[in-house]
C-alpha cells in the first residue's frame, strides 16, 4: 500500500508539471521517498520531475508502455517509496487511452490542478465535471496560480465536497520554454533554487496529504527472462546537450538483451567509440547547436567511416537530422551534417508531427511516438511507414540508407525488444 496520485488538468496549460514538481520537492523535503512517473510520451518533464524528486522518472502508458508493465513499474516504485506522483499528459480524458484511463486501471485517485487566474467560483463547476464526466475518484484540487487568501478561500468553498489541497501563487520567474516544452533543467543555473522556490510557495495541507487513502497496487506476474540477443555487442549512444531525447527503459532495454552501453559527445567532437558495433542517435536539440555540430570534424568523419563500414546506425527525430545533407535552424541559417541521409531539414514554425505510433517489423509492432517541428525533404524512398494510434493512418517514414535505419519515430524499446535487437544487429544479406 502507498499513497499515489494522478496529478491532472482540463487541459495543458494548467500548471500540471510545475505542480507536480513542487509537490515532489515538498513532499522529500518532508522526509519522504518520492517516485515521479510521466502518463504518455514525453522526455523533457520527465527530466525536470526527477530534478525536483531525486530518483529516474519513468514513463506510464497503457498503450506505449502496455498495461503490464506499468503495474510492474508502479509496483517496485510501490515497494521503495512512500508516494508515487504520477504527471497526466494534456487534459484529464485526452488521448486513447487518456490519463483517467491509467488511473482507473490502476485506482489511482485524481488530483485536479486548476489554474484559477480567471475564475474563482467557477472552479467547482470545472472540477465537478472533470470528477464525474468519467468519473474518476477525486481526491481534491491544488489552485495553481492564485491571487490572495481570499480568492483561495472563493476557490475552496465553490468545490463543496472536493477539498482545496492546496494553492500556489502566480510565478514571478516561470519555468523556462522553448518549441518542444520546458528548456532542460541543466540550462537553468538556479533550477534548484527554483524547485525549492515553489516548494516554499505551495500551500499544503499536511493534515489533508494524512487522509489520503493509500493505494493497493496490483502486482502482475514477472515476465518471462529476455534472451540476451546483443549479447557481446557494444552500441556506443550519442548523449549531449544536442542528443538526450531517450527513455530510460530503452537503455534498460538494451542492458537486458546483453548490450555494452558506451557514450559519446558529437557535440564535444567524440569520435563513435573504436569498439562501437552499433550506434543509436536519439532524438534532441540538434537545430541548437548546429554550428557546433558543423564544426565537429572528428564526430562527422567516425559517422561516416561506421556507416561505409556496414555498422547498424539507428537515429531517431533529432539524431536523423543531424545525419542528412544540410540543416535549417530557426532562423533560416543553413548548416552542413554528416550526410548519410540525402536531403535537407529545415525547422518549421508550426508542429509537423506529434501522438502516438506504431511500427509493424518481422517480430511485431514496435510502439513509439513523435513530436517535432522540423521537415525531411529527401529523394530516399521510404522503407516503411509508421502508423498513427488510434487512427491507423499512414504515419512517419522510416529511412534505410545502408546499414544506417532513420526515422521521426521515437521507439519505445520495452515495447518490442526482439524488433530492436534486429535493429542494432548487422545484416547478414
Amino acid at each position: 500500500m502507498v499513497k499515489a496520485l494522478l496529478v491532472a488538468a482540463v487541459s495543458s496549460g494548467q500548471g500540471k508539471t510545475t505542480v507536480t514538481a513542487a509537490l515532489a520537492r515538498k513532499l522529500v523535503r518532508l522526509g519522504k521517498r518520492v517516485r515521479v512517473f510521466k502518463c504518455g510520451p514525453d522526455f523533457i518533464d520527465p527530466m525536470l520531475l526527477e530534478r525536483a524528486s531525486g530518483a529516474t522518472v519513468r514513463s506510464l502508458d497503457l498503450w506505449m508502455v502496455g498495461q503490464e508493465l506499468c503495474s510492474q513499474q508502479l509496483s517496485q516504485a510501490a515497494a521503495e517509496a512512500d508516494v508515487i506522483l504520477i504527471e497526466g499528459v494534456m487534459g484529464l480524458y485526452d488521448g486513447t487511452p487518456s490519463s483517467a484511463d491509467l488511473a482507473r486501471a490502476f485506482g489511482v485517485p485524481v488530483m485536479a490542478v486548476i489554474d484559477a487566474s480567471a475564475m474563482a467560483q467557477t472552479a467547482g463547476a470545472l472540477v465537478h465535471g472533470l470528477r464525474d464526466y468519467g468519473p474518476v475518484e477525486m481526491a481534491g484540487v491544488i489552485a495553481n496560480r492564485v491571487a490572495s487568501e481570499g480568492h483561495a478561500k472563493m476557490v475552496a468553498a465553490s468545490l463543496r465536497d472536493i477539498p482545496l489541497f492546496g494553492t500556489l501563487p502566480r510565478q514571478a520567474k516561470s519555468l523556462p520554454e522553448r518549441h518542444l516544452g520546458l528548456v532542460l533543467p541543466g540550462e537553468v543555473t538556479d533550477i534548484d533554487q527554483l524547485l525549492d522556490n515553489l516548494a516554499d510557495q505551495l500551500v499544503f495541507d499536511e493534515t489533508a496529504w494524512d487522509s489520503l487513502r493509500s493505494v493497493d497496487i496490483v502486482t502482475t506476474a514477472p515476465a518471462a527472462p529476455q534472451e540476451p540477443l546483443l549479447a557481446g555487442k557494444t552500441i556506443a549512444i550519442a548523449r549531449d546537450a544536442a542528443f538526450m531525447f531517450i527513455y530510460p527503459a530503452n537503455l534498460d532495454t538494451l542492458r537486458t538483451l546483453g548490450a555494452t552501453l558506451k557514450f559519446f559527445s558529437p557535440l564535444a567532437d567524440d569520435a563513435v567509440p573504436a569498439e562501437a558495433d552499433a550506434v543509436y542517435l536519439p532524438g534532441g536539440y540538434p537545430e541548437l547547436h548546429a554550428e557546433q555540430l558543423t564544426q565537429a570534424a572528428t564526430w562527422q568523419t567516425s559517422i561516416r567511416a561506421v556507416h561505409a563500414a556496414g555498422t547498424p546506425i539507428v537515429a531517431e527525430c533529432g539524431g536523423m537530422m543531424a545525419l542528412a545533407d544540410t540543416l535549417a535552424d530557426q532562423k533560416g541559417a543553413v548548416w552542413n551534417m554528416a550526410g548519410l541521409l540525402p536531403g535537407a531539414v529545415a525547422m518549421q514554425p508550426r508542429l509537423a508531427g506529434l501522438g502516438p505510433q506504431g511500427l509493424s517489423t518481422p517480430q511485431g509492432i514496435l510502439r513509439g511516438h513523435t513530436f517535432h517541428y522540423s521537415r525531411l525533404d529527401t529523394k530516399v524512398e521510404p522503407a516503411a511507414y509508421t502508423v498513427k494510434h488510434p487512427s491507423a493512418i499512414q504515419g512517419e517514414a522510416l529511412y534505410s540508407v545502408g546499414s544506417l535505419t532513420a526515422s521521426y519515430f521515437h521507439a519505445y524499446f520495452p515495447s518490442n525488444p526482439a524488433a530492436v535487437a534486429a535493429l542494432f544487429l548487422r545484416s547478414e544479406t
